[in-house]
């Protein structure tokens, strides 16, 4: 067991919550650790959702401290263990410089920077099986820490958003809808917004819900396109912070995205997903309950992984509204079956 552990994954959103499981099983199995997480300003908001850290240090961004400040802030702390769940040389040189005794990352051969295991005192054979929730729970794992359950803590917070949204659709507060979420990352995660829209159409004529299309950062045109072409179906959520978007999503009877940091969060609060995959794998970074379903064009990609498509229609845009329409219905059909 170690006393004070530092976890070190400093982005992206989907990324932070695909390591929250393995951090949930680190305070089970250790309940009196002190256990702290070093995040860039621009996911710090996550955090604040997670009850079972105790700090997070905060490094960049506009709420964040310069490197060599977070590093000896680090240092001061005196931590027994640093996990690296980045596998990148920056984040494994901020776990090793913050001085634990122990420094723990994946083995080079699995680490995005195969560099980064240099910096590592223990280097763990991960498990590369299956989704990388499975990865990140077999790090800890390795390291004494052995969850009985996959769990995503999240705080409930006061948000006026879906009341707000209750009103855009005009439904009332026992009425049911889903949320939307047309806005991609990458170039090559963008399945057409118009399409989201004749899905939201699909969502109230075949099922009786009306659709909220959710927004993030120079996403709201995206939004409005998808609204627009719904024939009433669906209506423009106001702006969203991270705890927002995690209340909305609790009160969704279904969340509808492509691969983005909206579904894992939407995954993480246990709403029912239906999502389109292009370039990115289901089964390693998908929604992670059994009962979510997906539309994958990820065998017939020739560009895994990659934020452009070298093909002229990128993969995702073969999917057809029909196929996304045909996921959502299994998924409504398999009920509200979170966890």
């Amino acid at each position: 067991m170690a006393d004070a552990v530092l976890i070190v994954r400093l982005g992206a959103l989907g990324d932070l919550v695909h390591a929250l499981p393995a951090v949930a099983a680190l305070r089970a199995a250790w309940p009196a650790a002190t256990i702290d997480w070093l995040v860039d300003g621009r996911y710090a908001a996550l955090l604040e959702l997670v009850p079972i850290i105790d700090r997070t240090v905060v490094v960049g961004g506009a709420s964040g401290v310069p490197a060599v400040q977070a590093i000896r802030e680090l240092r001061r702390r005196r931590y027994d263990l640093a996990i690296d769940f980045q596998g990148l040389l920056k984040s494994a040189i901020y776990a090793r410089l913050a001085g634990a005794r122990q420094c723990a990352g994946f083995m080079p051969s699995q680490l995005r920077e195969p560099m980064a295991g240099l910096f590592y005192t223990a280097r763990v054979p991960g498990d590369d099986s299956g989704h990388v929730v499975r990865k990140n729970l077999s790090l800890v794992e390795a390291l004494g820490a052995r969850g009985q359950t996959v769990a995503c803590p999240l705080k409930v917070s006061a948000s006026t958003v879906p009341g707000e949204v209750r009103r855009r659709l005009q439904i009332g507060g026992a009425e049911p809808y889903a949320v939307i979420n047309p806005g991609a990352g990458w170039p090559n995660k963008q399945w057409p917004a118009e399409r989201y829209g004749a899905l939201a159409a699909h969502l109230r004529e075949r099922h009786g819900l009306r659709s909220a299309v959710v927004w993030g950062p120079g996403e709201q045109a995206l939004a409005e396109q998808a609204a627009a072409a719904s024939n009433g179906a669906a209506a423009v959520a106001p702006a969203t912070s991270i705890a927002d978007l995690v209340e909305l999503a609790r009160g969704a009877a279904i969340f509808v995205a492509g691969d983005t940091g909206p579904m894992q969060l939407a995954a993480a609060a246990g709403t029912p997903v239906a999502a389109v995959f292009g370039p990115t794998y289901p089964l390693r970074h998908g929604p992670w309950n059994p009962g979510d379903t997906w539309v994958s064009r990820f065998d017939d990609c020739e560009c895994h992984h990659k934020r452009r498509c070298r093909r002229e229609i990128p993969c995702i845009r073969t999917i057809t509204v029909q196929q996304a329409a045909d996921a959502v219905d299994r998924r409504l059909a398999r009920g509200d079956a979170r966890g």
